[in-house]
């Protein structure tokens, strides 16, 4: 006997970020908001409070920079701020896997899941990026596909459940996807905004002031016979997070002549590029998602320094999209890269005064 589920009624909007926009389609489906309107990506993502900073660049990586905007737990921070009982399975067994997807269907659930981007056929991508978050709406043992819906296509996509597997079972960059999957138990109310937000905003300033410590590896996993292979290694690594990373990343831009070749740095170049507008960011490294959340705070609200906020992130989501802008123009590697360094000059000063603004907005909508 063929097995058929669909939630025919899920609703959809295309996404600058895969997390966040996989969650505001999750709480519209739920009829969860504040208002009348669902909330919007940039809201979600603000509401999770991940904001953050993380400079990588290391000869052994490829490309040899890396460059990210968010702390690693949105879908954990969001849902437990929201009140949202959010279950995490991991399993290396593919039928475990896929059982569980199956059971949420059946009991009427859409289902979040990491997916490996490489492996899903209506991307047509190449790049490994393991954590990126889908949700399946439908499965059809008649054609053996399951129904997709993922923030960078308008429509649900049909995916065979072979490719499928592969996407769930991936090993690849950063982290085995381990058919993650999520039961997620949506509440009847949300709790009050102002405690939420005040609380999402004291957590993206104490993530940019006091990152946790990167999960660095520069070694070989022989440590102990390669002392001497991972003190060079390790000597090679510039790194930085939170706002100390920003001052990292804007100082070591003025090195990247003397640290690559002139081919290396049209690859690095254009990586930068990738990873501030293009590597599901939502624009801007995530300032444009926190300054969208901001501007609906300071609608919500009235208050001044959540317009003040909203103004500051605006500001620096023209500053980064200037240097994604810069990094993929047509002009010598030379000219980009010294734009680079002198517009990047004016980061650590706005990305502190950002942090400063939204402790100050936290105790402004605290009780």
């Amino acid at each position: 006997m063929t097995a058929q589920r669909l939630i025919s009624d899920y609703p959809h909007q295309v996404a600058g970020h895969c997390g966040s926009g996989a969650l505001r389609d999750l709480m519209q489906w739920a009829r969860l908001s504040y208002d009348d309107t669902p909330l919007d990506e940039g809201t979600v993502f603000g509401l999770a409070g991940e904001l953050g900073f993380t400079y990588l660049r290391h000869p052994a990586m490829s490309p040899p920079i890396y460059l990210v905007g968010r702390g690693p737990d949105l879908t954990g921070a969001f849902t437990r701020r929201l009140g949202i009982t959010a279950t995490q399975h991991a399993t290396d067994d593919p039928d475990e896997g896929w059982a569980w997807v199956r059971d949420e269907l059946d009991h009427g659930y859409p289902v979040l899941c990491w997916a490996d981007i490489a492996h899903l056929p209506y991307l047509r991508v190449r790049l490994s990026m393991s954590r990126h978050d889908i949700v399946i709406t439908g499965y059809d043992d008649h054609t053996a596909t399951a129904t997709v819906v993922d923030n960078d296509r308008a429509d649900p996509q049909p995916v065979p459940y072979d490719a499928l597997a592969r996407a769930r079972h991936s090993t690849g960059f950063p982290a085995p996807t381990r058919h993650t999957t999520y039961r997620l138990r949506f509440p009847t109310h949300l709790p009050p905004l102002t405690d939420t937000a005040a609380d999402a905003c004291h957590a993206a300033a104490t993530a940019l002031r006091h990152p946790p410590p990167l999960p660095l590896s520069t070694g070989h996993p022989d440590h102990d016979h390669n002392q001497d292979h991972n003190q060079d290694r390790a000597a090679d690594l510039v790194h930085g997070a939170g706002l100390d990373g920003v001052r990292v990343f804007a100082e070591d831009l003025r090195r990247w002549p003397d640290v690559f070749t002139p081919a290396q740095l049209d690859t690095v170049l254009a990586a930068l590029a990738a990873f501030i507008d293009k590597a599901g960011t939502g624009g801007s490294l995530f300032r444009r998602l926190q300054a969208d959340y901001l501007h609906y705070l300071a609608h919500r609200t009235g208050l001044p320094i959540a317009g003040q906020a909203a103004d500051l992130y605006a500001q620096l989501t023209q500053l980064w999209h200037g240097l994604a802008r810069i990094a993929a123009a047509d002009i010598s590697t030379t000219t980009r890269v010294t734009a680079l360094a002198d517009t990047a000059r004016h980061l650590p000063e706005l990305e502190q005064r950002g942090a400063d603004l939204l402790d100050l907005l936290a105790r402004e909508l605290s009780p």
